[in-house]
């Protein structure tokens, strides 16, 4: 049977590597869904002018007549859902971000429901449906710990969650909710955690035009990152691979202090011929949000699922972006 996966959001740092993870674990047709119709940064992992197995579709994820269309046309046998509306514009339109966050993720399930085609169901959440770290005592946090979302995106992700399983346990369609944390590499642009790669981008871009670096990241503390490729590989096996029921997994990463991943970028940077004065800045806050997840139940579950040494997700980051930058195609903004 054809396995033809909808993707929404497919366009953005996450959607675009994991277009490439599903082909690489064996979908054979691929709709990629995201508000503006343009390929964004799908460009970074395929040769979209050699690959006819994706169809690229304007879609509105607020719209509910739109993703209705959409969904009838297509017929998917898997949905991966990312589309979705980050922090920052939550937050300065929480009206708009209530409408996609929370009405994208309601018209999607409820169009899967009625095409009666789907067989699985992924869903982008979040580790902010925790809370501030200093609420968990725990070395580590659990998908079984409290969830007290600190935010907008927060709960909104949480809410979707809950209108997951609700849609698994009334269908009986397998579902899957990632919580991931902070997603470092090639495509990541937009957010407050993609700081660390906005520097890395600046080295690049040194390292091109032989200029030195200073960067002060916005926030100090702890993070747990996950290098884009990872968490792409993960969206695909947990889309593609055997599973019944619903579950919440907090997505592999590794948690280290922000100012150790400035160092580890700095490292990379001498051997770019760059110089890179990489900090903390003076006057920014610890990250108080959760950071330690505990990422074992995904292992048990699903075999085989990397995780990227963080000096070789760095330099793996930097060849990329030092490409980018020769072809003068880094944006830096």
């Amino acid at each position: 049977m054809t396995r033809r996966i909808l993707v929404t959001g497919g366009t953005g740092c996450i959607g675009s590597a994991t277009v490439s993870a599903l082909f690489a674990r064996g979908a054979d047709e691929i709709v990629v869904t995201s508000s503006t119709g343009r390929p964004g940064s799908l460009g970074l992992w395929m040769d979209l002018a050699q690959e006819p197995r994706i169809q690229l579709v304007t879609l509105d994820v607020g719209e509910a007549e739109d993703v209705e269309r959409v969904v009838r046309q297509v017929q998917p046998t898997h949905v991966v859902h990312l589309g979705a509306l980050q922090t920052p514009d939550c937050d300065a339109n929480p009206a708009r971000g209530l409408q996609v966050n929370v009405g994208g993720t309601l018209h999607l399930l409820a169009a899967a429901e009625r095409a009666k085609t789907v067989e699985r169901f992924t869903f982008a959440s979040s580790a902010a449906v925790y809370g501030l770290r200093s609420e968990y005592p725990g070395p580590t946090v659990r998908e079984t710990d409290p969830l007290t979302p600190p935010n907008l995106y927060g709960a909104w992700k949480l809410a979707s969650e809950q209108l997951c399983r609700q849609f698994s346990l009334r269908t009986g369609i397998p579902t899957v909710s990632l919580r991931l944390n902070t997603t470092y590499g090639p495509g990541r642009d937009r957010g407050k955690t993609s700081a660390v790669t906005r520097a890395m981008k600046e080295v690049a871009a040194a390292a091109v035009n032989g200029d030195t670096v200073q960067f002060r990241m916005p926030y100090g503390g702890r993070e747990n990152y996950h290098y884009v490729e990872d968490v792409a590989a993960q969206f695909a096996a947990v889309t593609l691979d055997p599973f019944d029921g619903y579950a919440a997994f907090n997505i592999r990463g590794e948690t280290i202090p922000v100012s150790e991943f400035l160092d580890r970028i700095a490292m990379a940077a001498g051997s770019h011929g760059v110089v890179a004065d990489l900090a903390v800045g003076p006057d920014a806050p610890p990250n108080p949000f959760v950071c330690d997840l505990d990422d074992q139940s995904i292992q048990d579950r699903f075999e085989g699922l990397s995780r990227t040494d963080l000096d070789d997700g760095i330099a793996r980051t930097l060849q990329t972006f030092t490409q980018l930058a020769r072809r003068g195609e880094l944006p830096l903004d």
